[in-house]
Order: C-alpha cells, then sequence, then structure tokens
C-alpha cells in the first residue's frame, strides 16, 4: 500500500501535525475535475509512488511493526507552506476567539444542535421518525456515559393508555413506575389548599415533629390533582403503595436529611376512598383490591414480630447471605450459598434481621347493619408498623386495604380441593369514637353548638328532640337525656373510683314504646350497643375465654358491656334473663369493671357505660295496688344500682287517647315514603325540637369538653331530702332509699349542667335533680300512698315542671265531671261543653298556679278544641260526635 494517499480538501489547523498517511494531500497537485480518473494512478498519488504491489515500503498496518508507523519523521511531519492559505485571515486574541465561541454556542443551543444533537434536527411533520432518532441519540449519550438513568426513561405522556398489558403489569415496568414516581412526587411537593399553604409538606412536617412514619393522603384530593394515580390506585393497590412509600421516604428525607435515624421506612396512608363495602359483600371481583370496610373489633392478638428483611449465615463458610425481602404470602429462602456454593445448611442472622410489628384483629359487622335473620359475619384485618395496637375490642374501626387471600391447610382438608382464607392488609385505620368526631366538627358546627347552648329554653328543646316520634312520655325523655349526657367520674387519689354514668330502668305495660326508646338511643349515642335478656347470657354481657386459633392460648373475648365502653349498653327484656346471668353484671354497673378469673386468666376489664335497660312487669301488666318491687322481678340489689326507675302505666283516658290516635296518624301520613310534602301535617308538638344530627354533634361535644364541678352547693336541702326520703320508704316498705340514691342526685345535677353547657352546677342543676329522684321514687309506690307523698313532696315535684300539661290535666277532669252530670241528669249527649272560669282558676290555685292566662294562648288548649269567652268568663269546648262509617 502505498504511504501516501489522496484526502479531500480540508482546513489544516497550523501548527498540528497530520499522520503520514495524509500527507500526500500536500505534495501532490489538486486534480481537476475535467481530468479522467484512473483508479490505480488517482489511489497511489499520480504515480510519483510505487504501485500498490510493493508493499516492503508502505505502512505496517496489521502485525507485529504496527508502533513503526508512528516513528518520528522529520521529512514528512511537516506542513508545506505552499498549501497553506494563511494570507488572507488576521490572528485573532483570545477575547475575540472566545466571544466568536459564545456566539456559535448560542446558536446551536436555538437549533437544537446542544452537545452534538444534530440529529435531533428533524421535520416536524416527520412525527414518526423523530422519537426513534431522539431515542437513538440517548441511546448514544449512555453509551459514553454522558446521561443519567431517569432521563434514559422517556416521559410518559399517556400514561393510562397501558398498551394492552394489566394494570398490574403496567405499573410494574419500569418506564411507567418511573412516570408514577415523578407524578406522585411533583403531587406531594405542589399541591395547596385552598389558602395557598402546601397540605403535604406540613403534613410531613407535623409527622416528623411527633415521630411518626406516616401520613395522610385524601383520595379525593389525588384524584382532583393526579387522576391517572387514583385509577390505578385501587386496581394495582400493592404496587401503587409500594411506589408511594419510596417517593415519600425520598421526600422526606429531601425535607429532614436525617430522619431515617428515627424510621427507616415511611408509608402512604390512602384516606376517604369512596366506596365503602360491607364485609358480607366482598367477592372475588375483591381480591387484590383496594377495598374500604367498617365493622366492631371483637378479638385482637398480641403484637408479634414479623420478618421484614431477613439475613442468612451459611453454616459452612459463615457467609452472610441476603437481605431476603419476605411477603405475606411465602417465605422466600436461599438456594445456595454465592461464596462456598454449598445448599446449606442455613441459619438466620439475627443480628442482622429486621422486624416489623404484626398484629391480627378480627372485625364484625355492625349490630345495626346486618340483615334480618342473618348471623354476623367477620373477616380477619392484618396491622402492621404503627397501625398496631390502634385499636381494641369494642371500637367500631373504619379500615382500608388491600384484600388478598391466604393459603389455609384446614379449609382444603375440610372441603376437599383447593380454598383460600382471605385477609384485609391495613393501610389506614380510624377508630370512631367520640374523640374522633369532636376533632371531625368544623368551626361552623362548635359556633352553632356554643349559639344553642346560649338559649334558655335549651334543655326542654333537647328533652323535645328524645325520640320525637314517640307521644308524651316527658318524664323518660329527661331521664334518656340525662343519661345519655352522664355525670362526671371521680377516682381520688386513683384508689376509690366513683362512676358518672347513669343507669335507667324502664318499666311498664306493653306497648307503651319501650323498645323504641332503647332503639332510639342506639341510633343518637356515639357508641352503643343493643341486646336482650332472652338472647344474652352472663359471658355474652361481659367476657368469656377462648382459646386461640393462631397462638392456641386462652384469649378473652369482649361481651356486650366491654364493647360498650364508654358508651351506652341497651337491654331489652330485662327481665328474661336468668338469675345467673343478671348477677353477672353486678359489678359492671356500679364499679364498672368485670372481674376475670377463668383458664389461668386473671384480669379485670373496663366496662365504663351507661345501662338502660327495658322490663315487663309480672303477669304482662303494671298494679298500681303494688309496690313496684312485688311488680317486678328483680332483685334489691340490682334496683338499687338504677338511678332512675321509669313506671309506663297505659291508662284508659279518652282525650289522651284521641290525641295519641291524631298523633300516631298524623305521623304516619307525613312520613309515608309517597308524601307529597312535609307539611301536609303540622307536627306541633315538635315544634320546638333541634335536628338529629345537630343533637348528635351536640352531646359528643358536651361529653368531650364539658366537665362540670359542684360549686356553693346547698348540701342542707339534699341531706334533708335523704333523710325524709329514708323514712318515707321505710314507712311504706317500698323501694329502699340507699346511699346510692344521694350519689345518684348529684350525678343528675352534673348531667343536668353538662346539658347547659356549665362547668360548675348551680342551684337549678340541683333542683332538677332532686324533682328526677323524688319523682322515680313516688312512681313506684302503690296508688294509695302516692297522692299523699305528691302532696308531701309538690314544692319540689312542681319544680319548672310545664304548668301546661297540669292545668289542661285539670281542665279536662273538670270536663269529663261535666259531661257525665249532663248525661246522668239530662240523659242526652252535648256538642259543647261549658266550664266557669273561675271554678277553673280554684283548682290551679291549690297546685300553686295563680296565673293561668298563659294556658289560654297554648297550643295544647287550642288544639282539644277549648275557647275562652272573656265576656262571659267561660271556658268552651266542642266536642266533635263520633262517627262510624259502615
Amino acid at each position: 500500500m502505498s504511504s501516501e494517499m489522496d484526502m479531500p480538501d480540508s482546513p489544516a489547523t497550523p501548527g498540528t501535525l497530520e499522520p503520514r498517511s495524509q500527507l500526500g494531500m500536500m505534495t501532490s497537485p489538486p486534480r481537476e475535475l475535467d481530468e479522467p480518473f484512473d483508479d490505480e494512478a488517482e489511489l497511489i498519488g499520480g504515480g510519483s509512488v510505487p504501485p500498490i504491489e510493493e508493499e516492503e515500503d508502505g505502512e505496517e498496518l496489521f502485525g507485529d511493526n504496527l508502533e513503526a508507523d508512528y516513528r518520528p519523521n522529520p521529512v514528512l511531519d511537516r506542513y508545506d507552506a505552499r498549501e497553506l492559505d494563511e494570507e488572507d485571515y488576521d490572528d485573532i486574541s483570545q477575547g475575540d476567539r472566545q466571544a466568536a465561541e459564545r456566539f456559535l454556542q448560542e446558536r446551536d443551543e436555538r437549533e437544537g444542535r446542544r452537545r452534538g444533537d444534530r440529529d435531533l434536527l428533524y421535520d416536524e411533520s416527520d412525527d414518526e421518525e423523530g422519537p426513534s432518532r431522539k431515542r437513538k441519540k440517548i441511546a448514544e449519550r449512555a453509551a459514553t456515559g454522558d446521561v443519567e438513568e431517569e432521563e434514559m426513561i422517556e416521559s410518559i405522556e399517556n400514561l393510562e393508555d397501558t398498551k394492552g398489558h394489566s394494570i398490574k403489569e403496567w405499573v410494574s415496568m419500569l418506564g411507567p413506575r418511573t412516570e408514577i414516581a415523578n407524578r406522585f412526587r411533583s403531587f406531594l411537593r405542589n399541591t395547596v389548599n385552598s389558602r395557598g399553604n402546601y397540605i403535604y409538606k406540613d403534613k410531613i412536617r407535623k409527622m416528623c415533629e411527633n415521630n411518626h412514619s406516616s401520613f395522610e393522603v385524601e383520595f379525593p384530593i389525588l384524584a382532583s390533582k393526579e387522576n391517572v394515580l387514583a385509577f390505578f390506585l385501587p386496581e394495582a393497590p400493592v404496587e401503587m403503595l409500594q411506589i408511594f412509600d419510596e417517593v415519600a421516604k425520598a421526600f422526606v428525607l429531601t425535607m429532614y436529611t436525617y430522619y431515617e435515624r428515627v424510621t427507616n421506612e415511611i408509608h402512604v396512608r390512602i384516606s376517604e376512598l369512596p366506596l365503602i363495602e360491607e364485609l358480607r359483600t366482598f367477592r372475588r371481583i375483591h381480591l387484590n383490591q383496594l377495598v374500604r370496610t367498617n365493622g366492631v373489633v371483637t378479638a385482637t392478638t398480641g403484637v408479634l414480630p414479623q420478618l421484614s428483611l431477613v439475613k442468612y449465615d451459611c453454616y459452612k463458610c459463615k457467609y452472610v447471605i441476603g437481605p431476603f425481602a419476605q411477603s405475606q404470602s411465602h417465605e422466600v429462602k436461599p438456594g445456595s450459598c454465592p461464596e462456598c456454593q454449598s445448599n446449606g445448611p442455613f441459619t438466620i442472622n439475627m443480628e442482622q434481621t429486621v422486624y416489623r410489628n404484626y398484629q391480627k384483629i378480627t372485625l364484625q359487622e355492625s349490630p345495626g347493619k346486618i340483615p334480618a335473620g342473618r348471623i354476623p359475619r367477620s373477616k380477619d384485618i392484618i396491622m402492621l408498623g404503627d397501625l398496631c395496637d390502634r385499636c381494641k375490642p369494642g371500637d367500631e374501626i373504619d379500615v382500608t386495604g388491600v384484600y388478598t387471600n391466604t393459603y389455609e391447610g384446614s379449609l382444603n382438608t375440610e372441603q376437599g380441593f383447593p380454598v383460600f382464607a382471605t385477609v384485609v392488609l391495613a393501610n389506614h385505620l380510624i377508630v370512631k369514637d367520640s374523640k374522633q368526631i369532636v376533632e371531625s366538627l368544623t368551626e361552623e358546627d362548635v359556633t352553632t353548638i356554643l349559639k344553642l347552648s346560649k338559649d334558655h329554653r335549651v334543655g326542654e328543646r333537647i328533652i323535645n328532640s328524645i325520640a320525637p316520634s314517640i307521644y308524651g312520655h316527658d318524664y323518660i325523655k329527661r331521664a334518656i337525656a340525662l343519661a345519655l349526657f352522664g355525670g362526671q367520674p371521680k377516682n381520688p387519689s386513683q384508689k376509690h373510683k366513683v362512676r358518672g354514668d347513669i343507669n335507667v330502668l324502664l318499666c311498664g305495660d306493653p306497648g307503651t314504646a319501650k323498645s323504641q326508646f332503647l332503639k332510639f338511643v342506639e341510633k343518637i349515642a356515639p357508641r352503643a350497643v343493643f341486646t336482650t335478656g332472652q338472647g344474652a347470657s352472663a359471658v355474652g354481657l361481659t367476657a368469656y375465654v377462648r382459646r386461640s386459633p393462631i397462638t392456641h392460648e386462652w384469649t378473652l373475648e369482649a361481651g356486650a358491656l366491654v364493647l360498650a365502653d364508654k358508651g351506652v349498653c341497651l337491654i331489652d327484656e330485662f327481665d328474661k334473663m336468668n338469675d345467673h346471668d343478671r348477677t353477672s353484671i353486678h359489678e359492671a354497673m356500679e364499679q364498672q369493671s368485670i372481674s376475670i378469673s377463668k383458664a389461668g386468666i386473671v384480669t379485670s376489664l373496663q366496662a365504663r357505660c351507661s345501662v338502660i335497660a327495658a322490663a315487663n312487669p309480672i303477669g304482662g301488666r303494671y298494679d298500681p295496688a303494688m309496690t313496684f318491687s312485688e311488680n317486678v322481678n328483680l332483685s334489691e340489689p340490682i334496683m338499687s344500682r338504677f338511678d332512675i326507675l321509669c313506671v309506663v302505666r297505659d291508662e284508659a283516658d279518652p282525650l289522651a287517647d284521641e290525641q295519641l290516635a291524631k298523633f300516631v296518624v298524623g305521623s304516619h301520613i307525613r312520613h309515608h315514603p309517597a308524601a307529597p310534602s312535609a307539611e301536609t301535617v303540622v307536627d306541633n308538638t315538635n315544634a320546638d325540637t333541634i335536628p338529629q344530627d345537630l343533637l348528635k354533634k351536640y352531646l359528643v361535644y358536651a361529653r368531650q369538653n364539658i366537665h362540670p364541678r359542684l360549686h356553693n352547693m346547698d348540701q342542707d336541702k339534699i341531706a334533708k331530702l335523704y333523710s325524709t326520703l329514708r323514712q318515707e320508704s321505710m314507712m311504706t316498705g317500698s323501694l329502699p332509699i340507699t346511699v346510692r340514691h344521694i350519689e345518684s342526685m348529684i350525678r343528675m345535677a352534673e348531667a343536668h349542667a353538662r346539658m347547659h353547657l356549665r362547668d360548675y352546677v348551680q342551684e337549678d342543676d340541683v333542683n332538677m335533680a332532686m324533682r328526677m329522684m323524688l319523682e322515680s321514687f313516688v312512681d313506684t309506690q302503690k296508688y294509695s300512698v302516692m297522692n299523699s307523698m305528691k302532696k308531701t313532696f309538690q314544692k319540689y315535684l312542681l319544680y319548672k315542671k310545664d304548668t301546661t300539661d297540669l292545668l289542661y290535666y285539670i281542665l279536662k277532669q273538670m270536663t269529663l265531671d261535666q259531661l257525665a252530670y249532663i248525661r246522668g241528669v239530662h240523659g242526652v249527649d252535648v256538642n259543647t261543653v261549658e266550664i266557669h272560669e273561675k271554678d277553673f282558676i280554684d283548682k290551679a290555685k291549690e297546685i300553686k298556679i295563680f296565673d293561668v292566662r298563659p294556658f289560654y294562648e297554648s297550643k295544647i288548649f287550642e288544639n282539644n278544641n277549648y275557647q275562652y269567652d272573656a265576656k262571659r268568663k267561660m271556658i268552651v269546648q266542642k266536642i266533635d260526635p263520633p262517627r262510624f262509617d259502615g
């Protein structure tokens, strides 16, 4: 090969040396374009060099003498001065050279030719070729190490287009996974609320201030900002939550560099998932989906350690293998040692293995949501990490998690073919207690509650709002209201606990809405458990011991009273319980605890709840000729534990029965689904009520924030009343009065003060408590003793009592007497009854009522067809004759 070859003309930079193979261009004259091209002559450089066959003088491109081609040659290693065109150019200074280079660099950046990216300049109309060229150029830059790994993954604009893959496969790919991470990182960094505050930066700051390891992301906010992520999340929750946790940890470490010393895991908790599933509706379609459900916790295991990242020691060479990430479904083990290639045995390295908290709870359907005739379904919930030990048996919880399956060998043995057990891997947990409800109250709700408490008739409005669909029974409604608000518990020196909850017993004739009162309390109370005496056993009310199927140890299962802790336990058909079962709740009603000593377990459970029970008298109907203890098959110890005894009698009264019938018919008309409007029938009796939602918030706010104290209490008044009641009780032989009744009065006074959101108990509260205690005591007496007692304690019983009812009762009796007189003397039915006002005023003065004019303007006066004739000083009632259609 010739040592000198012709090369195309190109400018040469002065001072640089060219290889010998390129010197021919400077020593031989340029060829004219018109000259014929002779292959051999042109290639060799005009024939001045020996032909190509003479290789001994040419370059040694292959072989052992390769380096000889680059030996110094003073003759050839120089430029030909004749070929240099330096005459047309002046020397350029260093500053001008830098300015020229800056100009060229800016031009290249404008035209997209930065860093050699000339191939990226393509026609915009040629969309098919552009991305391929871009990928090719990025690959070339990656080969030279000039690009980062994230830049190699192209941005996916249409992330929801899964290109035929399932969502689970799509989000597991590197490209979509990186795009999801980038979008979620941007979501955490840039999401602001209506006030312009960064939502999740503030949440992360609060999380780090409390040394927690998780924060909440609301699903509606995620759906409004990043709808594609919200679309993928329920379908592939395991993969998406893993990406979210990784992004969240990296984001937290950018804000707090050393937070990894506190916790090495950061979890994103998804809250406010819009669709709530019932436990009994879970099917195959829900498998591996993000679901939300709620229920009552019935059992919990202890917090156990679970392997998270495990390392193994090779028994032969002591090499540490791992870490292996363990999943919930199966255990990951090493196959062979990478150091000595042995197949084991391997032992777990206890020091370097990472554990996490593990707890399993049993969630059961809420009692009020079970369809008729069905048994409650339950499901195991697995809690990991900081979700452990957040709830206890009896708590009503709202849980969001991944519905998945686990292999259960016992099911296969029983069924004979592969059957899988299902569990929920919890991601987010809310315990529905009064504190959580109070925290959810808005500023507007608190303002409305405080404004309502300023009303001087708020107590009467609350009582009218208790079971407004039940006519009358004001005394029972007041008792239930006091029980719902409750008194203030006390525990001096942590040695002697005095309960603050009020227990109520309703006893009376059938058909007087006792069970309806209990059902209303179940709906309005923040936490309530309903049971019946016939279907409740002693262990069902308190607690029972069973062997755990997981650890095979004896564990405690909570009964109704434990489940109702800090709430209300409602027991219907209280008289149908066995004596043995009824005595099991003696301790729970007074000491508010349940002591267990079974199967080696000696403990005490909390049962801080009010007990509201309903019972029927012996023989079905209440006999007023006998005392309360003779009418009801209950022992004295359990009767003394009830603070308020309500006797409900179904007495025949033509006028009251007529009012009751009108109320029931009007209620049915008003609440029919096809009723044209709610104003078809005006309900005058419930005109001064509080909406049920507001009443529930008012109740929860009062119990959580108001703790009334006794202040300047008239102790002599209570002492005198207690002494008088003891004497009356001994004389009549009826209900025994004990020291517990003094505590009952104090509890009722505190409950009445809490009802009005007062911090101190006033004289008004004490008087109302004394009135309730006396009404409870007087109503349990024989009919013959009751009237005399009412006269004895008249000033207490009439305290703040609505005189309208008393005056209506007097006027009604006078009307009936007048009708009976007319029928007896004249033997005819009349349509109008007239009563002299003077006789009515004299009757009112006997019960210390001196002003009857407000009664003439009351609704009850008008609704019963009464009219006042001021000229004649007469009270006139028009009586509609009965009609019988037939």
